[in-house]
């Protein structure tokens, strides 16, 4: 039988966040749930101890719009430092992350920022588990309105193995509930969809359904420094990964057949 604990989800309203927000609660969990939108701020510190009085864990799902690497390291970095200030303080036991799988060998943009967190966390004076997940789904319509000039969507080429922000929500939840042994030589966690796809692929199929843009091109950045990492399979899930979830096609048959009723 799981014992309910009182967990606090950093970046409660957004894509990632409100489902480990359903997640817990439909576990019976309390749930201290903050973002921006209700005064905490982990970036700045805002409002965070208040927060985190008698939260024994917290799941950090917060992320940042901007891809930029300094600005996105930026924020990440302080809120690692601002989560583990706040929660020693607080009495805080432990902290889970999420961040993202075959980023080790980044240095451009958002990715290198993540890798950044990590090291950050791992620095840090709490116990951390830092969960690796494959790009979600919804990411998909967010890279096709980056992309989108008139009636074409140029994506970049990416190899993925795309899973659902739900899915990775219940991994992170588990992780909370139920930590795994502590070692310094285990990989991270992963957790992934269950095939490989590409983002130009699963972007014509979301296109073709819904019928626009009209067309959908792979792209290949030369001024991506991580080109090669996004187009060799390296943020494809490592053998010890978790595959979980409904493929692409299937994800958006489910939200549209739920949107529908």
């Amino acid at each position: 039988m799981t014992t309910t604990k009182k967990i606090a989800v950093a970046g409660a309203t957004g894509r990632l966040g409100r489902h480990v927000v359903d997640v817990l609660k439909e576990q019976g969990h309390e749930v201290v749930a903050f973002s921006r939108a209700n005064g905490v701020d982990i970036e700045s510190g805002a409002g965070l101890l208040e927060a985190l009085k008698g939260v024994e864990v917290v799941i950090d799902a917060a992320s940042t719009p901007s891809a930029d690497k300094d600005i996105a390291t930026e924020f990440f970095t302080a809120a690692a430092k601002n989560l583990y200030e706040a929660g020693l303080q607080a009495g805080v036991e432990r902290l889970v992350v999420v961040s993202i799988i075959g980023i080790d060998d980044t240095v451009a943009g958002y990715n290198a920022a993540k890798l950044a967190h990590e090291k950050a966390l791992l620095e840090g004076p709490l116990p951390v588990q830092i969960l690796r997940a494959a790009q979600f789904h919804e990411l998909v319509e967010v890279m096709m309105g980056w992309g989108t000039q008139g009636e074409v969507a140029y994506v970049a080429n990416m190899k993925t193995q795309l899973v659902a922000a739900r899915s990775v929500a219940e991994a992170l939840v588990d992780l909370a509930v139920n930590p795994l042994p502590e070692s310094l030589d285990a990989p991270f966690p992963e957790i992934a969809g269950p095939r490989a796809e590409t983002m130009a692929g699963a972007a014509a199929l979301l296109a073709a359904r819904r019928g626009a843009p009209a067309e959908v091109r792979e792209v290949s950045d030369p001024d991506n420094a991580d080109r090669e990492i996004f187009e060799d399979g390296t943020l494809l899930a490592s053998p010890h990964a978790v595959l979980a979830g409904p493929t692409f096609a299937e994800w958006i048959e489910a939200t549209e057949t739920a949107a529908s009723r």
